[in-house]
């Protein structure tokens, strides 16, 4: 590890961290760093870390291209076993570590424990799946002929992905690409490189050989392109904007690699007129404003029958109005910062913007002070009446803000539901079984739930969106096989007697 004492504003003691290239930590080529500060309060350094560019890329590519020619042949208990080292080394420090994902991310402390507890339960998971069946066995045309399939890496991954779930999403990337052979080299989002860093370290320390796991920090445009574009990258897996994903699109079809994308969501929750009020109550506004509404299945349309709709509304806006808004570290806290002040102005901006629009606000939505100037903190908002074809019931605005559609009937829910081009999560709140069913036949999402949150997503079960969600790729789960491998058909005939 790189760690180059250097003073926060406070006077402590900060580090400095680098690359993990080829089974060393390193500094950046060009020796440029960059600092990490906390978006609950601006005043705290979090670190420095490397700010690398196109020569650490090419490094780091060129130590995993080396190390695939010996890992691609590593026996699959050899792979399970330090991935479940992994697992057990993370599981020690999952106070720690998640503590620091909630200094750097801004997310409870209580979700931060939480999303590192869940990286190590996919450790597990696929320490396991690296040891199922690969291959099948098929009857030939010929009695004597030898028939199989069989399930082989890709070779170099890219693995790109998102400050928002700092390291479950890292873990559910990288732990099915080791698993079944690929080496990979990582880029983490730029804001959130320490989390990234413990999440290597783990690894590192479980045993994982040199090239096999490769981490390069810095910004997108200096690390995350010339990753994408290098030749020897034969599959990227990017979790992050439409806007980036696109381009993304663009630069895997110039030359053919093999490309996974999770991209946004606009993910309703239906609740119909029969519904336990207050049960849905709970799920509606966890799904909205729990992780300050930064998840991509976060519950943004609250589509509500008419007939309840004013009731549902007032308990929205009392519920919401009463979230404790504070430093993520504090235990009553509810809801954190944003990720950095560049998004709090956003969602601030964007709930002026639907305020002028014409609709109607009933909380929140305003910079939070009482103490938190020097942090990324906006007031939970709530919107009545919310026009379905308008920018907030028809955009994602990737922050804590609900807004409440009316309806009615089911029929009208559905089309409200469906009228948008993302895909990802969606719910209903019923006690009638046929309703229910109709809705998860029905619905245009990948993930579909009935009586809970649009978040929510387990380890062993694929997760995905539609339409313009992802690549109509899945992700964890077996569905993670199918990515990180390719097929290979082998015909094996005796020799002539």
């Amino acid at each position: 590890m790189v760690a180059t004492p250097t003073r926060a504003d406070s006077g402590q003691a900060v580090e400095t961290f680098g690359n993990y290239i080829g089974g060393e930590w390193r500094p950046a080529a060009g020796g440029e760093t960059s600092e990490n500060r906390s978006p609950a309060n601006w005043d705290e350094l979090i670190g420095v870390f490397a700010s690398s560019g196109a020569e650490d890329v090419d490094a780091a590519v060129a130590a995993a291209a080396e190390a695939y020619h010996t890992w691609r042949f590593s026996s699959p208990i050899t792979r399970a076993n330090i991935l479940h080292k992994a697992a057990n080394i993370l599981e020690g420090r999952i106070p720690e570590v998640g503590r620091e994902l909630t200094r750097e991310e801004g997310k409870t402390l209580k979700e931060g424990i939480g999303e590192t507890t869940r990286a190590v339960q996919i450790l597990r998971y696929f320490a396991g799946e690296a040891q199922q069946p690969s291959g099948e066995h098929y009857p030939s045309a010929n009695p004597l002929t030898l028939l199989y399939t069989t399930r082989e890496p890709l070779g170099v991954v890219g693995i790109v992905t998102p400050w928002n779930f700092p390291i479950a999403i890292p873990a559910w990337k990288i732990a099915p690409a080791l698993a079944f052979g690929n080496t990979v080299v990582f880029k983490p989002a730029s804001l959130t490189p320490l989390t990234a860093v413990r999440f290597v370290e783990a690894l590192a320390d479980a045993g994982l050989p040199p090239g096999v796991l490769n981490l390069v920090t810095g910004s997108a445009a200096n690390v995350g392109d010339p990753l994408v574009r290098d030749a020897r990258v034969t599959a990227i897996s990017f979790t992050g904007s439409n806007e980036t994903g696109a381009a993304l699109r663009k630069a895997a079809a110039e030359r053919g690699a093999k490309l996974q994308l999770e991209l946004g969501g606009k993910n309703p929750a239906i609740v119909l007129g029969d519904a336990d009020l207050d049960h849905a109550l709970g799920h509606v506004v966890s799904g909205a404003m729990m992780s300050t509404g930064q998840k991509c299945t976060a519950t943004s349309r609250a589509i509500i029958d008419r007939s309840i709709a004013d009731r549902f509304t007032e308990m929205l806006a009392e519920r919401i109005a009463g979230l404790k808004v504070g430093d993520p570290l504090e235990a009553e806290t509810q809801i954190g910062p944003l990720i950095d002040e560049r998004a709090a102005e956003r969602v601030a901006s964007e709930v002026e913007a639907a305020k002028q629009a014409g609709a109607e606000l009933l909380v929140g939505g305003g910079r939070v002070g009482n103490g938190l100037e020097r942090g990324a903190f906006v007031a939970p908002a709530l919107f009545a009446e919310v026009a379905p074809d308008s920018r907030l019931g028809q955009d994602e605005l990737f922050g804590p803000v609900l807004g409440v559609i009316p309806v009615d009937s089911m029929d009208e829910a559905m089309a409200v539901a469906n009228q948008v081009k993302f895909g990802l999560s969606a719910s209903i709140f019923t006690r009638d079984l046929g309703k229910a069913l109709a809705f998860a036949r029905e619905i245009e999402a990948g993930v579909v739930h009935v009586n809970s949150e649009t978040p929510g997503a387990e380890p062993h079960v694929p997760f995905g969106g539609m339409k313009g969600s992802s690549s109509y790729s899945r992700e964890q789960g077996k569905a993670a096989r199918e990515f990180f491998t390719q097929t290979k058909t082998v015909y094996i005939d005796p020799p002539p007697a």
